[in-house]
């Protein structure tokens, strides 16, 4: 006999991108009384759903998907047949209403088991080109969410829905005075973030030491360097961390625009909290989905861009004082936004009929 109890799997994996929206839904499944599984590898993933007692996590191997031919290629081919068949015996287990996958190598396997048990697939693609993951799934899903108005070229219309990217309600709440208090500066001051994702940006950071003393003139500056990527420099409008995590909120409430690169994760926040940025999209080593989402938000008049390419001491100050002139007409595009501002309830709302929820 089939339980009545409203149950749903979470997947996704391989990088944090793949994890933060599911967490920023976690509060949504939490007031409506829904049991939460999260499906996933020994990754990234389980380190951040470990931490949410309410999440109960399943384990599974899981092979990477390349578009490069690699000998690790054939390795990984037996790794996803094992993941799929521990999927599937996991889902038989649970027997959840519906599975949301955020995409990343991880999914793909139980996306397939999912389908086999006849299991509604619902998944979400937060860069502006989907990624390889999302376009294996999409056979699979009954739907797939998006967050960039330009990804709707690469979808079914009839099975895809623009809802935005969902956003962690506490980064909401942060306190400027706090996050002065934290990072031992003044809240009155003009003040500048750059961040270069989790793992920091070498090349970001250089060009920043490069142009710190000058800088610190007219900023407070904030620099989230990256583990191991400390600069040499010190002085009392400058405060650099490797790491962030529970004040990020505060920092941002205290920053007034933000220099970072452009996942789609980061930039979604920064949107969502109206902070103008200067995005320095990754280019080197990667598929380009940085590249798509920062011309995007260019487009839309909520973002400058600084190529990668074009990096450099001078330029990333000339850039820095430009988007300093130019705030408040970013600010204003940033209320006019381009995207849903409730991706959280636009999610939830279209599971409801699955669930058996009430609309919120």
């Amino acid at each position: 006999m089939t339980s009545l109890k409203k149950k749903i799997v979470l997947t996704g994996g391989g990088t944090a991108g793949h994890v933060m929206p599911h967490i920023a839904m976690l509060p949504r499944y939490a007031k409506q009384g829904i049991e939460v599984h999260y499906i996933g590898s020994k990754g990234i993933e389980k380190k951040l759903m470990s931490s949410h007692e309410r999440v109960v996590f399943h384990q599974i191997s899981a092979g990477k998907l390349r578009r490069y031919i690699s000998l690790q290629n054939l390795i990984d081919v037996f790794k996803v047949a094992w993941g799929t068949i521990q999927s599937f015996f996991i889902l038989a287990m649970i027997r959840p209403q519906l599975v949301f996958s955020k995409g990343g190598f991880v999914s793909v396997p139980v996306a397939v088991s999912a389908w086999l048990l006849r299991i509604p697939v619902y998944s979400h693609e937060s860069d502006l080109t989907p990624g390889l993951a999302n376009k294996i799934i999409k056979p699979f899903a009954q739907m797939i969410f998006y967050s960039f108005p330009d990804t709707k070229k690469y979808l079914d219309p009839s099975k895809s829905r623009l809802v935005g990217l969902p956003i962690r309600e506490d980064l909401k709440k942060g306190d400027a005075h706090r996050g002065a208090v934290f990072c031992g500066l003044s809240d009155q001051e003009p003040t500048v973030l750059v961040m270069g994702g989790s793992l920091g940006a070498q090349r970001i950071n250089e060009a920043l030491e490069e142009i710190l003393p000058d800088l610190v003139i007219r900023f407070q500056v904030i620099h989230i360097t990256g583990q191991g990527k400390g600069l040499n420099f010190q002085h009392p409008k400058y405060k650099s961390f490797e790491f962030v995590g529970p004040e990020l909120k505060d920092i941002f409430a205290l920053s007034d625009f933000v220099v970072s690169r452009a996942g789609a994760n980061s930039i979604f926040e920064f949107l969502a909290l109206k902070k103008p940025m200067l995005l320095i999209p990754l280019e080197i080593g990667s598929r380009g989905d940085q590249v798509d989402n920062a011309k995007c938000f260019a487009k839309h008049g909520v973002a400058r861009v600084l190529r990668e390419t074009e990096l450099s001491g001078p330029a990333l100050k000339q850039a820095i004082e430009s988007l300093d002139q130019g705030r408040s007409q970013m600010t204003k595009a940033m209320t006019d936004s381009f995207v849903p501002s409730d991706a959280e309830g636009l999610i939830h709302h279209a599971f409801g009929p699955r669930l058996g929820v009430a609309a919120q």
